[in-house]
């Protein structure tokens, strides 16, 4: 296919991969063009025949992965009014199990069961459950392709039968009225976008539900959430460059929703609802955000009064209002800090946390009369342990513990932070996960994952399926580069738009660092990212490719100039504001196709590449992968081999089921391993 645009003239001979019914094919996958599904079946054969080498390797691999899991693990519950709720697994069970038991101890009972939900089904993910202000009812969402286009039903908690009430094309959010007779949702439009807020009434059909909020620019993401007091829900409206915040009485849900502050480019905020008063995040004039407070009677920003001044530097990420108190969720040159505010006195402190890199999340609370936040914090080195916080008291009380049923010793691993010097001086954070003995001689083999877009920060959190690698002598580190928030607000920004090249540079200084430090070697790396994290993988791969011993590009969004001069593809406008708008903008049509990793496949020698999609994902499409593939193989000059798998029953997540999911982990980490020589290709 010949195509132009701005003077420049190009083809694209793999064009034809790229389904025109792509729309109809994202909900009924069987109607994919014969040609197209053969191509994807072939490529499927060949992945698995040249990995076959590694199948018993795989089949240990997955063993040992499935012996670190806890199968019957659960979350501690959190109560709310007279029930405590919370999800298990039954052992060898995929799926979760939605529960509930008395408040004060008591038999459980399950009010969803994820396995049985699942049963004959190829495809099964149970997205969101919340249950109503009554706790009679349980409204829950499913997606049963892998195309996030799920569907919303109403489970009757006293029967455990389902009412006739059903929601389709409606994305994860589900907000209930206070008086329990309805709920606010999202409604997703024909190309897949999240485009207004419904109400709908038990016992009514969809087609009766009440529009609360259109937005009609597509440009922007819509986005519904409850307020922890129970009094309002929040309409979010948020791009790429600025969100506004519209709030919706649950107990009067069709009266018209209340503008907070309007729009305006570059301006971010949320709110939380206190009562009288509106606690709000924002970026005005606070490039890391800041905490102001209104009141409710009349929010406009005129009125806004500074809670928590704005620092430089430190990223205010996340914040939960309680009756009594402000948690904060923060991150400062990588690390994630947690303070707590007295709202009567004033007063605030940090809850402190002595390991060197780690990961910090705030959990679930329903009650806002309660003192106690709770978190969960974890290392690279450290399984996660769940806290109860009591903000008055300062008492800390473990309330989970991860268990490694098959064994871990934190003293056989070490894990750091070190910072990579950038060519333009700055400095990439690196978080780094190796056994203790490991010497650093440049032997190892080194596994270096990035993300980098959209200011989502990758955390330094545990996970037992990396210890296969590590175990067997890898090196594992995370290579904080700019495109997310881990040195604050400015490191995203100096990662988006015509600055994006900034994210492939910084991957390139942490692996040069890490090899000039004796973590690694060159040709020693195994490079890994999923999505826009494989943009960044198919970058690196055509700039450095003698770095790397392997790379795998999981969903990776390598098609970026095709994609992002594609209009009808669900997120194509709303990311003209992180990527540019080559379709009228020549110097971000020029920027793009500079560094699209398909228009820049060179004849070159090429390190081992696995490239892994999903038939039904909505975000990366399955031809993204496969045109990448199929242009690689036919311009490169040596290396490989080049790989595709893709996933013909799901989406942009892989499979859903936790045991299932080892399987494409396994094949990952066996890939992996094959590439520095513990296998063959």
């Amino acid at each position: 296919m010949q195509k132009s645009a701005h003077g420049a003239a190009w083809t694209d001979d793999y064009a034809w991969i790229r389904a025109e019914n792509w729309q109809e094919a994202l909900r009924e996958p069987d109607r994919l063009a014969p040609d197209i599904r053969a191509l994807l079946e072939a490529e499927n054969a060949y992945a698995d025949a040249v990995l076959a080498t590694t199948a018993g390797l795989q089949t240990t691999l997955v063993a040992e992965m499935r012996a670190r899991l806890e199968e019957d693990d659960s979350e501690p519950p959190q109560t709310d009014g007279p029930w405590a709720y919370f999800t298990r697994y039954r052992p060898g069970g995929q799926h979760r199990l939605v529960c509930r038991r008395p408040r004060d101890g008591g038999e459980e009972t399950t009010l969803l069961d994820g396995d049985a939900l699942a049963a004959g089904k190829a495809f099964f993910s149970l997205d969101a459950a919340a249950h109503a202000p009554d706790h009679a009812k349980l409204a829950w969402a499913a997606d049963d392709l892998g195309s996030e286009l799920l569907t919303i039903r109403v489970r009757d908690l006293a029967t455990g039968a389902d009412l006739g009430d059903r929601v389709v094309n409606a994305a994860p959010d589900i907000v209930w009225t206070r008086d329990s007779s309805g709920f606010l949702y999202v409604e997703q439009d024909d190309n897949h976008r999240p485009f207004r807020v419904m109400l709908h009434r038990l016992g009514t059909s969809q087609g009766e539900d009440a529009e609360i909020f259109a937005e009609p620019d597509p440009a922007w993401f819509i986005g519904v959430s409850g307020s922890l007091n129970g009094l309002t829900a929040m309409v979010d409206v948020h791009g790429h460059d600025g969100s506004e915040t519209h709030v919706v009485d649950l107990a009067e849900p069709t009266a018209a929703p209340r503008l907070v502050a309007p729009r305006r480019a570059g301006h971010f905020y949320d709110v939380l609802d206190h009562g009288d008063r509106f606690f709000i995040r924002t970026n005005a004039q606070a490039r890391d955000f800041k905490i102001v407070e209104a009141p409710r009677s009349d929010p406009a920003e005129a009125n806004w009064r500074d809670v928590i001044a704005h620092r430089d530097g430190c990223y205010l990420i996340d914040a939960v209002v309680l009756e009594n108190h402000l948690a904060l969720l923060a991150r400062e040159e990588s690390r994630p800090r947690l303070i707590v505010v007295d709202l009567a006195a004033g007063a605030r402190h940090d809850v402190a946390f002595d390991e060197e890199t780690y990961a910090l999340d705030l959990g679930t609370i329903y009650e806002f009369a309660s003192p106690r936040i709770r978190f969960a914090y974890s290392s690279m080195a450290r399984p996660e342990e769940v806290f109860d916080y009591d903000c008055a008291t300062r008492a800390r009380t473990l309330v989970k513990r991860q268990v490694v049923p098959s064994g871990f010793d934190p003293a056989r691993y070490v894990t750091r932070l070190v910072f990579a010097p950038a060519p333009d001086g700055e400095t990439v954070p690196v978080s780094l996960l190796m056994r203790r003995e490991q010497a650093l001689d440049g032997s190892a083999p080194l596994l270096l994952y990035g993300y980098g877009s959209y200011g989502y920060a990758i955390e330094a959190a545990f996970s037992t399926t990396r210890l296969s690698l590590v175990d067997r002598g890898f090196v594992y580190a995370i290579a904080h580069v700019r495109g997310g928030t881990e040195k604050g607000w400015r490191w995203y920004e100096a990662g988006k738009l015509g600055r994006k090249p900034n994210t492939f540079s910084d991957f390139l200084a942490a692996a040069r660092h890490l090899i000039g430090q004796g973590y690694t070697r060159a040709g020693g790396i195994v490079a890994q990212g999923g999505s826009a994290g494989g943009l960044l993988m198919g970058v690196v791969a055509n700039r450095a490719p003698d770095l790397f011993a392997g790379i795998v590009a999981d969903v990776p969004f390598v098609d970026a100039l095709a994609t992002m001069m594609d209009e009808t593809l669900p997120l194509t406008p709303p990311e003209w504001l992180e990527w540019g708008d080559p379709i009228r903008d020549p110097q971000a049509f020029a920027a793009i196709r500079g560094y699209s990793p398909y228009d820049n496949v060179e004849a070159k020698t090429y390190p081992p590449i696995l490239a892994l999609g999903g038939l039904t994902d909505p975000r990366v499409a399955y031809w993204e992968p496969a045109k990448w593939v199929a242009r690689l193989r036919a311009t490169m000059t040596g290396g490989g081999p080049v790989l595709l798998h893709t996933d013909m029953g799901a989406g942009h997540g892989g499979k859903p089921g936790r045991f299932d999911r080892l399987e494409e982990v396994a094949r990952n980490v066996a890939f992996a391993l094959a590439c520095v020589g513990g296998g063959a290709l």
